[in-house]
């Protein structure tokens, strides 16, 4: 490993993910989970609803505040209309989450190179950088408690009680709470308290258990403070949310069992390596710190099963599972790159010989597939196209290179750096992939805004027209086939589709006509990525 890699090996971490990640944070567009979080930090900054949070002027308690806080903040650092601010904090706790995992290995194995081959593989986990689009506040919540179980490894591995760690643990856990509520605590600091117990076992914990009390104590009180708040401030809002969120549990996307039995392919890159990994016959003989392999592979496995018993299931669930696994994975890589050179018995080898191979094909023969799939669309990013395609066909060839010769350390470095590559040099090239069926509705807002005109919304309105738009569209409520409409004479109307029923009872009351379409897809209407809930079509109201 580099010398500077392990004399500043935290500030390479943050400056690999800086460098990674901060280029083009603009440049993909903005998701629904996305859209209700920057809505919330955007109303926080414009009416002061900082606790009692809203999302387009309706009270917003389904998650807790606290990345929302931090977003909105950068918001007024950076300006409320700054995809790139509002995106921010979620890169910056990438950076917390990866340091702190790294500051875990090197306790548990006392090696800089090996914490950075983990820390490495960790950042290069597709859903870890992923989750920041689709599903902001999970970056967040398993972010600070990372924070939590570093200290909590360090106060329990402590011969005395050491309340430094005892309350930073706690800290964390109470950020964690007030970010996403329990989801931390369950998917990655219960089986991390469950695999410590196997592996390194507790030790003079009868000494410990005041200081345990008081982790618990405070993380509570910083975490839950705010639902308490709520709870007194807006009970009924708050009691029908709850329930609706709980009830989701077990009635909502419920899946099998075994749904997350494929959990490791989440890894991107790394799906071989991590297969191979959790071989626990096989690697437990060759990784180089036993009880730290065990831990990491037991904290796997058992986020694995208690994400498993809950009903309801989705695929970015899995992230905090990615976290161990990328601990667990580092064992292996790390064993690669001592023996690999010696290795004769070809079912170690041929894995190693795809895995690699594939990636290193993938570089080569990107840019020619590329070209001809969509030969059209790249006539409007010829130079970032070429400057990808230079780079990504180079480290395939310098990957397929390194492989030959057997030298696995720098077959690594390289696979990590193409995975930086597919963003840095990529997401340039994709940013003009726009269909022609593409109206945004940013200007409308500002139009409006001249004319003193009002906009108000009936049935669905995406989040993402929302946040798009730029301030808040009051809804028009319908009750017994009546709809509430505003006292203006004139009003502007937002709406994903109008019945022909809704017509009808319109136009007892109101003159309208249809005026634009905007689309926000920037797929083509074939296209699986298509969404008809981001259309919406514009009409003029006017009273009769």
């Amino acid at each position: 490993m580099p010398k500077f890699f392990k004399n500043y090996p935290i500030l390479v971490i943050s400056l690999l993910i800086a460098i990674m990640l901060l280029p083009n944070l603009e440049t993909i567009q903005v998701t629904i989970m996305e859209a209700r979080n920057f809505i919330t930090a955007r109303e926080m900054i414009q009416d002061n609803n900082w606790l009692l949070t809203t999302m387009n002027g309706e009270a917003r308690y389904q998650k807790p505040p606290l990345p929302t806080w931090l977003t909105a903040i950068s918001g007024l650092v950076f300006g409320v209309k700054s995809i790139f601010g509002m995106r921010l904090p979620a890169i910056l706790m990438i950076m917390v989450l990866s340091s702190y995992s790294y500051r875990l290995s090197k306790s548990m194995l006392k090696s800089r190179t090996h914490s950075m081959i983990n820390t490495l593989i960790l950042i290069t986990s597709f859903y870890v950088i992923g989750i920041t689009i689709e599903a902001p506040w999970d970056i967040f919540t398993h972010g600070f408690m990372m924070v939590a179980i570093y200290h909590l490894f360090m106060f329990f591995k402590s011969k005395n009680t050491d309340w430094k760690h005892a309350i930073i643990a706690s800290l964390g856990i109470g950020c964690s709470l007030l970010s996403k509520g329990p989801i931390g605590f369950y998917a990655l600091l219960l089986p991390f308290l469950l695999a410590y117990g196997f592996s390194f076992k507790y030790k003079n914990i009868k000494s410990k258990i005041a200081p345990i009390l008081s982790i618990l104590v405070l993380g509570l009180l910083v975490g839950g403070w705010w639902y308490f708040y709520v709870r007194l401030e807006d009970p009924e809002t708050f009691a029908a949310i709850t329930s609706k969120e709980t009830g989701n549990w077990t009635s909502y996307n419920v899946r099998p069992f075994y749904y997350y039995w494929s959990f490791f392919t989440q890894s991107g890159l790394w799906t071989i390596p991590a297969f191979i990994s959790l071989l626990y016959p096989y690697l437990k003989r060759r990784a180089i710190h036993y009880k730290a392999y065990k831990l990491t592979f037991l904290w796997t496995i058992f986020a694995v099963i208690l994400l498993s018993i809950i009903p309801e299931k989705k695929s970015r669930y899995l992230m905090p599972v990615l976290i161990p696994l990328a601990l667990n994975i580092g064992f292996y890589i790390e064993y690669l790159i001592r023996k690999f050179k010696t290795l004769t018995d070809k079912r170690e080898t041929i894995p190693v010989y795809f895995n690699f191979g594939l990636i290193a094909l993938i570089g080569i023969v990107a840019p020619f597939v590329l070209y001809f799939q969509f030969k059209a669309q790249l006539s409007d990013a010829l130079n970032p196209f070429v400057l990808f395609s230079v780079v990504v066909f180079v480290l395939g060839l310098a990957i397929l290179s390194q492989l030959i010769k057997k030298e696995i350390r720098n077959v690594f470095l390289l696979t990590v750096t193409f995975f930086g590559a597919l963003f840095l040099f990529g997401l340039p090239v994709f940013k003009g992939f726009t269909s022609d069926n593409f109206k945004p509705i940013s200007a409308l807002q500002n139009e409006n805004s001249r004319k003193n005109f009002k906009v108000y919304a009936i049935n669905h309105i995406s989040p993402e027209v929302i946040w798009q738009y730029g301030e808040k569209i009051p809804q028009i409520t319908k009750t017994d086939n009546q709809f509430s409409f505003p006292l203006d004479s004139e009003f502007g109307v937002l709406t994903n589709k109008l019945s022909a029923k809704d017509k009808d009872i319109i136009s007892k009351t109101h003159v309208f006509e249809q005026t634009h379409t905007f689309d926000l897809n920037q797929s083509e209407p074939n296209s699986k990525q298509y969404k008809d809930r981001l259309i919406s079509q514009y009409y003029y109201f006017k009273k009769k």
